[in-house]
C-alpha cells in the first residue's frame, strides 16, 4: 500500500523545494481546500438542510441565485479573509471587488464559487473554480484595474469537484495534482500527481441544443465527430454534463475535446474569462493540452472587465487542432461569401 500523502502535506513539501518561498500561496491553497471541505459537507446533505432551490436574488450576469451559491461563496469569501495573504476577491456572485485586508494581501482571487448551479437541485456534479495572481508589486494603492491580468500571469489555478467523490486539483506551474477527498478522516489525499491529458480523446463536449446558433466551422466539426471512421476511432462518444469543472475533469483525465462557443445567441460566449476559463485553460495547458478562443491562445486574452464572457475550446491537443482546421476552412469561406 502506498503511503497516503495530504493535501497540507503535500503543499508543504512542495514548498520547501524552494528555499525563498515565504509560504503564503501554500497557506492560500490551503484555505481554500478548507472552504472546500465545508462546501462537500453541505453539497452531500443539502437535501436535509434546507440549502437546495432559489433565493431572491440574482448575480451580476442577472442569473438566478440558489442557496448553495451564496453559501459556497460566503465559505470561501470567509476562509480567504483569514489571514492578510489576499487583498481582493473577484466573485460570480458579487458584482464589484470585495477587499479582505486593505492594502495588505499580495494575491487576488478570481473564483466561481459553485460551477454548474443548474445541476444542484438533481444531484448532479457541481464545482468551484479559482484563480491566483499576484498583485502588481509598484502598485501602493490597489485599483480594480490591478486584477485585469492576462491569464499568462496566473501563479496558481484550480478546481474543486463535488460528484460521486469530491476531488480537488491544482498547478502552480509545475504540473497538475489531483487530491481526493476522504470523508472517513476530512482530508484530501493524493491520488493522481503529475496527471497529463492524452494528446487524443474520442469524447465532445457540448451543448447541442444550440446546434442552430453555431459558426459554420464548430456545426461541420462536430458532424465529423459523428462520422464513421474506424481508423480515427469515430463516431466520438458525445458527453455533456452542464457544469464546466466535471466536463474538463472527465476530459483532462480521459481525452478529447469540451466546447462551449460563441454563437448568434451569445456573440462572446457565455464562460467567463477570469473565473472560468483562465484557470481551466491553466490546468489543461499544464496537463499538455490547448484551451484556444477559436483563434487566440485563452490565456493570452487581455481582459477588459472583470467579469467579460468569451468562446471556449479545450482539451486534448489533437482534437483542438483539428476543430482549429474546421474554423479555417469553413469560418473563413463562410464570411467571405
Amino acid at each position: 500500500m502506498k503511503d497516503l500523502v495530504t493535501l497540507e502535506e503535500y503543499i508543504i513539501r512542495a514548498q520547501n523545494k524552494f528555499p525563498g518561498a515565504t509560504g503564503e500561496l501554500s497557506q492560500l491553497l490551503r484555505d481554500i481546500g478548507l472552504a472546500a471541505k465545508i462546501i462537500s459537507r453541505e453539497v452531500n446533505k443539502a437535501g436535509i438542510t434546507n440549502i437546495l432551490g432559489y433565493e431572491d436574488s440574482e448575480n451580476v450576469h442577472g442569473e438566478s441565485q440558489k442557496k448553495l451559491d451564496l453559501f459556497a461563496n460566503e465559505q470561501l469569501i470567509s476562509a480567504l479573509s483569514r489571514s492578510n495573504i489576499t487583498c481582493m476577491v473577484i466573485s460570480e456572485e458579487n458584482e464589484g471587488v470585495v477587499r479582505l485586508s486593505g492594502e495588505a494581501g499580495k494575491y487576488i482571487v478570481y473564483m466561481d464559487p459553485l460551477d454548474g448551479s443548474s445541476n444542484i437541485d438533481v444531484s448532479v456534479s457541481i464545482g468551484s473554480i479559482f484563480s491566483v495572481y499576484m498583485r502588481p508589486e509598484s502598485k501602493k494603492k490597489l485599483a480594480e484595474g490591478d486584477a485585469l491580468q492576462s491569464g499568462e500571469k496566473q501563479v496558481a489555478a484550480g478546481y474543486v469537484l463535488y460528484g460521486s467523490s469530491t476531488v480537488l486539483a491544482y498547478t502552480t506551474g509545475l504540473g497538475v495534482r489531483i487530491f481526493t477527498l476522504d470523508p472517513s478522516i476530512g482530508e484530501f489525499i493524493l491520488s493522481h500527481e503529475d496527471v497529463k491529458i492524452p494528446e487524443y480523446g474520442n469524447i465532445y463536449s457540448a451543448d447541442e441544443g444550440s446546434y442552430n446558433f453555431w459558426d459554420p466551422g464548430l456545426k461541420q466539426y462536430v458532424k465529423y465527430c459523428q462520422e464513421i471512421d474506424p481508423d480515427t476511432g469515430r463516431p466520438y462518444k458525445a458527453r455533456y454534463v452542464g457544469c464546466m469543472a466535471a466536463d474538463v475533469h472527465r476530459t483532462l483525465l480521459q481525452g478529447g475535446i469540451f466546447m462551449y462557443p460563441d454563437s448568434s445567441k451569445y456573440p462572446n460566449g457565455k464562460l467567463r474569462l477570469m473565473y472560468e476559463c483562465n484557470p481551466l485553460s491553466f490546468i489543461i495547458e499544464q496537463a499538455g493540452g490547448l484551451a484556444i478562443d477559436g483563434s487566440r491562445r485563452i490565456m493570452e486574452i487581455q481582459p477588459a472587465s472583470l467579469h467579460e464572457c468569451t468562446p471556449i475550446y479545450i482539451g486534448s491537443r489533437k482534437n483542438v487542432e483539428k476543430l482549429r482546421e474546421f474554423f479555417v476552412e469553413f469560418n473563413t469561406a463562410n464570411s467571405s461569401r
